[in-house]
């Protein structure tokens, strides 16, 4: 997965301002207590912290985007 896909769906899960909170301040255990932006930094690769925000908030993203 793109970067730019990455934010995309992470946008479209939770909206432009609430997904920069969320890749800014929410540590995911999934990633190892790390950030989404923090996990990205890095060199954790998108779609693995992308299976780790599917999994933290199973209700607020989509079926289609996941």
């Amino acid at each position: 997965m793109r970067l730019t896909d990455f934010w995309t769906r992470l946008d479209e899960a939770f909206g432009p301002g609430y997904a920069a909170s969320i890749a800014r301040d929410q540590v995911l255990s999934q990633l190892g207590g790390r950030t989404i932006e923090q996990a990205l930094a890095s060199g954790e690769q998108t779609h693995v912290v992308w299976r780790a925000v599917c999994a933290a908030y199973p209700d607020r993203v989509p079926a289609r985007l996941r």
